[in-house]
């Protein structure tokens, strides 16, 4: 939270207790800057010479520690250290004036009260003048009372008698997180929670920067003191001393290389990536910089067909001083990733960008599972029609693959609780769904009587689980729950011991997802998922993760001469794309603008148009009409394909599967 110049209330007194380093209070906050930092605990001395000091920082400060000092991010923790026993520099957000050091006694918190009370008029008791009370006592009982007074919330004028005058408030270096096209100046404040832009680095040379996680937690990460040459920002991965840098904070902790750019990228930073970088806007941009996955303020590419943004602060850092000022000049502005040269200052692209990307998603597990039973191809005489449990069924996507790839189906059962999808279902299929409701209600009973099933597919809601929804409940609360269900029904489903005959299974889900729901599900199913785009199959930005063990599920994704890969080629007669592709629809109305300016993505007699439900079905892969059953709105149909899978990307999931079942 933002604060307005003063102490808010109890649980943000900056307070350490005790004796020596351990007690010692270093700080109740900000006085005059409206920022501020919750409880601070003592550290012990670490190996060496030096001793660390540990807080969680609640507000992205406009100020970082003297360059003496250095700070690293140990579980979430922001730990100051005091370099060789020197002198503890302040922590983040602390204003050089307020800083008590080290070396102080147990008065250290009464000037800051002190000027807490006398800007809300609070005045204390004090001993009177004969009272032979030594002054330590003094100091420890007005402290006492003042801190009461700020535990009890500062009343009776609250947090807002703590504020400074006019004159005295700090001014906060940057404005909060907005976009900026390359044509216009004016800043827009964005949709989707913003994360805070790293911090211009202090003097001396020690590279720190504050970003937000996922999460709302703010999260501090610097490296030790350098010296960087005349005129250069950020030194060169490859000549600092032979050890490599992540270009996204600047720390030494480097782990991988970065997908996109020459240089390196440390744990933290590569948990940002993975979780930010198929999260999208309302506008269609990336919701954070392409670099660090943070950005108060970000640059949007004036591409059409691209949707990346660069935060200003990693441009004028990599790129150059004054390089974003000279981006918003630009009219348009290509991006570092779809502009013709491939180094700009120290930012450098890598030639071979696709597929780190494609690696970096599926090399990206701390997890290592056994490898799944592989099942040999069954001989085309002794092969069967295939038997499915369908869970969260959707609009039978499934089924329609398997019919498209010839598979003949015996049994197709189907979880669903959607009454529009189950009309398009019924109709499309001509009753060949057996669809049994709700998936809490199915039990081994079900199973056993239903079965032997070949084949389980599903793909639980996401909405708890996107990082999109700033309500999310995560995988154990709301609708994330429901992944257990499937998990508990392809349980029941497996082959029993010895039975040998191959089964297959398939579960989906967003990529957007915090890592450690990620992890979650991947230990429960015991596999690590595959990420799969559909742009690369069809007209849309569509990035999901498949878990399962489908024969190939890594191979690479190939077009074929019927997928639809440009938004030309889903239009109706007479209708104008603006765009190649277009960004993921979802079951939100304004998915389907595009670009930083919202538009609509066709041209029909001179004027903008939206996408119609047929040009939509195509785009998605399936048959023009399927969803026109029932005389279901335009936006029914719209939230009926949004919450479906896109045709080609099953289809290359499914074809292995004409190995082992009857086809026609």
């Amino acid at each position: 939270m933002r604060g307005s110049g003063g102490l808010w209330g109890s649980g943000h007194l900056s307070a350490l207790l005790g004796g020596s380093l351990r007690g010692r209070i270093l700080s109740l906050g900000v006085l005059g800057g409206g920022n501020c930092l919750r409880e601070f605990s003592g550290g012990d001395p670490v190996s060496g010479s030096s001793q660390q000091c540990w807080g969680s920082l609640v507000e992205g400060p406009d100020r970082v520690g003297p360059p003496e000092a250095r700070a690293c991010l140990v579980g979430g923790w922001a730990v100051w250290e005091q370099p060789g026993g020197g002198g503890w520099g302040p922590p983040c957000g602390v204003g050089d004036p307020l800083w008590v050091g080290d070396g102080v006694g147990d008065n250290t918190c009464h000037p800051s009260l002190q000027v807490a009370s006398s800007r809300a008029g609070k005045i204390f008791p004090a001993c009177p003048e004969n009272d032979e009370t030594d002054t330590s006592k003094v100091v420890e009982i007005q402290n006492k009372q003042m801190i009461e007074w700020a535990l009890g919330g500062f009343q009776p004028s609250g947090p807002k008698g703590l504020e400074p005058p006019e004159g005295e408030r700090a001014q906060p270096r940057r404005s909060p997180r907005s976009r900026r096209s390359s044509t216009s100046a004016p800043e827009v404040p964005t949709g989707a929670g913003g994360a805070p832009c790293p911090t211009t680095p202090p003097s001396g040379g020690a590279l720190a920067r504050l970003t937000e996680g996922v999460g709302g937690q703010e999260l501090l990460q610097a490296s030790p003191p350098q010296s960087f040459p005349p005129g250069e920002s950020l030194p060169s991965p490859h000549t600092t001393r032979g050890l490599d840098i992540c270009i996204s904070c600047g720390s030494l902790n480097v782990t991988l290389e970065h997908p996109l750019f020459i240089g390196g990228m440390c744990q933290n930073c590569k948990n940002c990536f993975l979780e930010c970088a198929y999260q999208y806007d309302d506008d269609g941009y990336q919701s954070y910089c392409t670099i660090c996955c943070g950005g108060r303020e970000v640059l949007m590419c004036g591409n059409n067909n691209c949707c990346r943004c660069f935060c200003v602060e990693c441009v004028d850092l990599l790129v150059g001083p004054g390089a974003a000022q000279a981006a918003i000049k630009e009219d348009p502005w290509n991006c570092y990733m779809c502009g013709h040269k491939g180094v700009y200052g120290l930012l450098r692209r890598r030639e071979d960008w696709p597929s780190r990307l494609q690696m970096f998603f599926a090399n990206n597990h701390d997890q290592e599972f056994d490898p799944p039973k592989v099942y040999p191809p069954v001989p085309a005489e002794k092969r069967k029609p295939i038997r499915v449990l369908s869970l969260f069924d959707g609009i039978a996507t499934g089924l329609l693959v398997l019919k498209d790839l010839g598979i003949q189906v015996d049994r197709y059962i189907a979880s669903e609780v959607c009454e529009d999808s189950i009309t398009v279902g019924m109709v499309r299929h001509q009753g060949k769904i057996m669809y049994v409701g709700d998936v809490r209600n199915v039990t081994q009973k079900h199973i056993q009587e239903w079965g032997p099933f070949d084949l389980v597919i599903g793909g639980s809601p996401c909405n708890d689980l996107s990082i999109v929804n700033p309500a999310r409940k995560g995988l154990y609360e709301g609708t994330g729950r429901l992944f257990f269900e499937f998990y508990r029904l392809l349980h029941e489903a497996r082959p029993k011991e010895g039975d040998d005959r191959p089964f297959f299974w398939l579960f989906e889900n967003v990529v957007a997802m915090g890592v450690s729901d990620k992890r979650d599900i991947s230990r429960f199913l015991e596999s690590n998922p595959v990420m799969i785009d559909a742009k690369e199959v069809s007209a849309a930005h569509r990035a999901r993760y498949f878990w399962g063990n489908l024969p190939g599920m890594n191979r690479p994704l190939a077009s074929t001469v019927n997928d639809k890969l440009e938004l030309q080629e889903c239009l109706e007669h007479g209708r104008i794309a603006k765009f190649s592709k277009v960004r993921t629809i979802t079951t939100r109305s304004n998915s389907i603008k595009q670009g930083k300016d919202q538009h609509f993505p066709v041209f029909m007699n001179e004027k903008e148009d939206i996408l119609w439900c047929t040009e939509m079905e195509r785009v998605f892969g399936f048959p023009v009409h399927y969803t026109d059953v029932s005389n279901m709105s335009r936006l029914a149909r719209q939230r009926l394909l949004g919450r479906s899978w896109s045709v080609p990307v099953i289809r290359h999931l499914f074809a292995p599967l004409k190995e082992y079942f009857a086809c026609v």
